[in-house]
């Protein structure tokens, strides 16, 4: 695996590929790479010819400056741990590279960005876009590999692409949790054991509440459950918890067609996130309808 770090080099290597006849995939990572995001790795390469992984940790998608400085960068641990998977090239840009001098340009997406994780951390998805789109055009990426774990993020990137006709096709990859149902991410590096521990909650009520939704029950008071179960857990505060459709994000009071419940609280200084997906009533069988239970 080759370690470049400029456009021209990229893209010396990408038209090579091109004059192969090579199909190219794309796995966008701001690093301390875990287990999900080398799960994105590893479809990359079983559906592509080449694969590049980016490693960039993006100021433009961080609305805290304190979180910007903590996010973790470890990049020699990040590439030893790709080795195994058999992509080309580990692709590391410095903010130069990314955003020369006199950089004016933003990518916004409308609709699937407001609310959730882009109304708490405002120009969060203007960051993402912006600099999803130059990593795109960077790469000249056939396929791009996202995980459901950031499922707003997923369908900003959809949006993004299908808006703006580009060629690079966008592949949702399942969510990959702890043996203890938490999520993988980055940010649980930073929590203390004992948050640590408390931290799998997020898994169990996000199921309950969906299960509860999707068997009829009312959607506000399984919130309500939901958001007093969290924090009676231990967690500090709740930024939201909500029913929204599938795919276009829209806020649901009921379940009446396929939605996702999507969560963010703060623990131990940690925001965690997650989403789980809730079947629409129409798609859930009646209990005279069920074979195994009684009408």
């Amino acid at each position: 695996m080759l370690i470049i770090r400029t456009k021209a080099e990229l893209r010396a290597m990408t038209q090579d590929w091109r004059r192969a006849g090579e199909s190219i995939g794309v796995v966008p990572t701001m690093g301390a790479l875990h287990a999900g995001h080398l799960s994105l790795v590893d479809r990359a390469c079983a559906e592509n010819d080449r694969v590049i992984v980016t490693l960039f940790v993006n100021p433009k998608q961080f609305n805290n400056p304190e979180d910007l400085a903590k996010y973790p960068r470890t990049e020699d641990s990040d590439a030893e741990k790709l080795t195994p998977y058999g992509a080309d090239i580990l692709y590391v840009p410095d903010g130069a590279q990314m955003y020369p001098e006199g950089f004016a340009t933003t990518v916004s997406v409308t609709g699937v960005s407001e609310g959730l994780c882009g109304g708490a951390r405002p120009g969060h998805f203007d960051g993402v876009a912006t600099v999803v789109t130059k990593l795109f055009l960077q790469t000249d990426a056939d396929r791009a590999y996202f995980g459901e774990k950031d499922y707003q993020q997923l369908q900003v990137v959809t949006r993004l692409a299908e808006d703006l006709d580009l060629k690079t096709e966008i592949v949702g990859c399942p969510t990959i949790r702890e043996e203890d149902g938490l999520a993988m991410s980055s940010r649980n590096l930073r929590l203390a054991k004992g948050p640590r521990e408390i931290a799998p909650v997020i898994a169990q009520v996000l199921d309950d509440a969906a299960r509860v939704i999707s068997r009829g029950g009312q959607v506000a008071q399984a919130l309500d459950n939901a958001r007093a179960a969290l924090l009676s857990a231990g967690f500090d505060t709740i930024d939201y918890l909500e029913l929204r459709s599938d795919p276009d994000l829209k806020l649901m009071t009921r379940a009446d067609r396929p939605g996702r419940l999507f969560l963010a609280a703060w623990l131990d200084g940690v925001r965690l996130i997650d989403n789980v997906p809730v079947a629409g009533l129409a798609s859930v069988p009646t209990r005279k309808d069920h074979p195994l239970e009684p009408a």
